[in-house]
C-alpha cells in the first residue's frame, strides 16, 4: 500500500523563478554599481584605476575602420534602457552610460554620406513668361474651334519684335502647367520656323534663357530644349556656326546626361517615337552642332565632352 504518499506540485517551478528574479536583480544591480563607478565624481575628472583595463586601453586608440553594432553591443544597450526605465539608474548615470556605449569606435554605426544630387532636378521658379502672359502682354491665346487645340497669334509675326518675344517665349519652356507649357513650346517653334534670318541677330540674347532651362536638371525641360535648339539650329544657314562661341555655356550639362540611356534588354520601347530618351537625343543635337558648325565645332565639342566621337568622315 501507499501510504503516506504525498503528492506536491508547483514546488520546483517556484523554485525556479525565485533563482531567476535572484540572477536578475544581482545582475542589474552589478550593472548600476559598474555605472556608478563609470560616472565621474565633482572632484575629479579621471576614470577610477580599477576600470581601466587593456580593453579600456584598446578602445581610446583610434580606429581606422568602422563596424556594424555587435550582438553584445545591442543587449548591453537594452540592458541600459530597461534599467533606467525600472528606475535602477539615475537620468545623469543612464546618459553617461549611453555616451560610453554610443562612443566613435569600431561598435559605432554606420553613417552613410549624403548624396552630392548632381542629377537631382533643381526647383524651376515662375518666369518672365507667366508673368506676362497674366498681365496680357503677349499676342497669343488658345484656339479651342477644333478637336485639338491650336495656337493663335493675335498680330502678324513679320511684324513681331524677334528680339524682345523670342528670349521670354524660350524662357517659358520651363513652365510645365498649361497653358503656359503650351504657348511657349508652340510659339517658340512658330518663330522659328518663320522668322528665317530674323533669328541670328537675336543668339545672344537666347543663351541665357537656353541655359537656365539645362540648368534645370528636369528631363521634360531637357528634352523640350534639345529639340528646340535643334529646330535653331536648322532655322537659318548660319546660327550653327555663330553658336560655337557659345558651347562652354551650354554643353556641360550634355556631358552630365549623355550616359541617361534606356536599357530595355531584348524589350521594344514603344516610347521612342515621343523621343524623350534624353541620351539619344544629346548625341542627336549633337550631331546636327558639328554638322552645322563648321571646321571648328568638333574641337569645341570634344573640348567640353571628351567621350563624344565624330559622326562626320575626316580624312
Amino acid at each position: 500500500m501507499n501510504r503516506g504518499v504525498i503528492f506536491s506540485f508547483g514546488t520546483r517551478p517556484q523554485k525556479n523563478q525565485r533563482r531567476m528574479a535572484a540572477s536578475a536583480s544581482n545582475s542589474m544591480s552589478a550593472l548600476a554599481s559598474e555605472l556608478r563607478m563609470l560616472q565621474p565624481s565633482t572632484g575629479s575628472t579621471s576614470m577610477p584605476i580599477a576600470r581601466v583595463n587593456a580593453r579600456n586601453i584598446q578602445s581610446a586608440k583610434p580606429n581606422r575602420s568602422t563596424h556594424s553594432p555587435s550582438v553584445h553591443h545591442v543587449r548591453q544597450m537594452a540592458k541600459i534602457a530597461t534599467a533606467a526605465q525600472s528606475g535602477g539608474l539615475t537620468s545623469s548615470t543612464s546618459h553617461a552610460a549611453l555616451a560610453i556605449c554610443t562612443r566613435p569606435g569600431p561598435l559605432a554605426p554606420i553613417v552613410r554620406p549624403q548624396s552630392a544630387g548632381a542629377f537631382k532636378a533643381r526647383k524651376v521658379e515662375p518666369t518672365r513668361f507667366r508673368y506676362f502672359y497674366n498681365r496680357g502682354d503677349l499676342p497669343v491665346r488658345v484656339n479651342f474651334a477644333g478637336a485639338v487645340r491650336k495656337l493663335q497669334w493675335q498680330v502678324d509675326l513679320s511684324l513681331l519684335d524677334f528680339s524682345h518675344y523670342l528670349p521670354v517665349f524660350m524662357e517659358g519652356l520651363r513652365e510645365l502647367e498649361e497653358p503656359y507649357h503650351f504657348l511657349a513650346l508652340n510659339g517658340t517653334l512658330d518663330m522659328l520656323e518663320k522668322g528665317g534670318s530674323r533669328v541670328l541677330p537675336c543668339l545672344p540674347q537666347l543663351i541665357p534663357p537656353m541655359k537656365a532651362n539645362l540648368m534645370t536638371r528636369n528631363q521634360t525641360v531637357l528634352c523640350l530644349q534639345m529639340k528646340v535648339l535643334q529646330r535653331l539650329v536648322l532655322s537659318c544657314p548660319y546660327t550653327g556656326e555663330a553658336l560655337v562661341p557659345y558651347y562652354r555655356q551650354l554643353l556641360s550639362i550634355f556631358n552630365l546626361f549623355i550616359t541617361k540611356r534606356v536599357n530595355c534588354g531584348d524589350s521594344i520601347d514603344y516610347a521612342q517615337r515621343r523621343q524623350e530618351n534624353l541620351g539619344d537625343l544629346i548625341l542627336e543635337t549633337l550631331n546636327i552642332l558639328e554638322k552645322h558648325g563648321g571646321v571648328d565645332a568638333f574641337v569645341n565639342i570634344k573640348y567640353m565632352i571628351p567621350t563624344y566621337e565624330s559622326c562626320m568622315n575626316r580624312r
